[in-house]
């Protein structure tokens, strides 16, 4: 019987906000391989949800998708939140929910530790483009404890200067962020 992974308590969901740089992940078999500058950029909404976009660069375009991001249960001081994308546009609008579980971030919430209920799914991000080794490696031990096999890691490559995005080419099919993030 495998223990539940265990999770923050009391995130400071403003201070989360902002951009984060992929450092690593769990490959699927649905996001490019060729994936660079992956992010995620939060923003708090209105009503207290939290606004989502991912971004990748493939083959020099933008891949990219939103969505919403709320507390599972609004009553517990656990940083457990549900991911709700919707599928883009061309297609019937279908949301897909996953979890976003903060297994852990550093104090100055520099850089953090995402994860699921399944284990299937594993994030390291960062609010710089890089993350120095002795850190790195310490993420990769609590997400052992936490009974992950961190040998499925792949770093995300980042470039020396991160491409600002919103004037980048961008890639229609979009799906594979969908498919990616909740393995379906």
């Amino acid at each position: 019987m495998t223990k539940e992974v265990e999770v923050m308590k009391n995130l400071d969901v403003e201070r989360y906000m902002g951009r984060w740089y992929e450092i690593a992940s769990f490959p699927s078999r649905f996001q490019p391989k060729d994936g660079v500058d992956t992010r995620a950029t939060y923003s708090l909404n209105p009503d207290g949800t939290i606004h989502v976009l991912n971004e990748t660069w493939s083959g020099g375009k933008r891949g990219y998708i939103e969505g919403t991001a709320y507390k599972a249960d609004p009553n517990s001081d656990e940083a457990k939140l549900k991911v709700k994308f919707y599928v883009p546009p061309f297609l019937p609008i279908i949301p897909v929910t996953g979890d976003y579980w903060v297994l852990y971030i550093d104090p100055d919430y520099q850089y953090a530790l995402i994860g699921q209920p399944s284990r299937n799914y594993l994030w390291i991000l960062c609010r710089q483009p890089r993350l120095d080794d002795d850190t790195y490696n310490q993420l990769l031990e609590k997400a052992k404890e936490e009974g992950y096999d961190v040998s499925k890691l792949h770093k995300t490559p980042h470039s020396e200067s991160p491409p600002e995005g919103d004037n980048a080419p961008t890639d229609s099919k979009r799906i594979w962020w969908l498919k990616s993030i909740f393995g379906r």
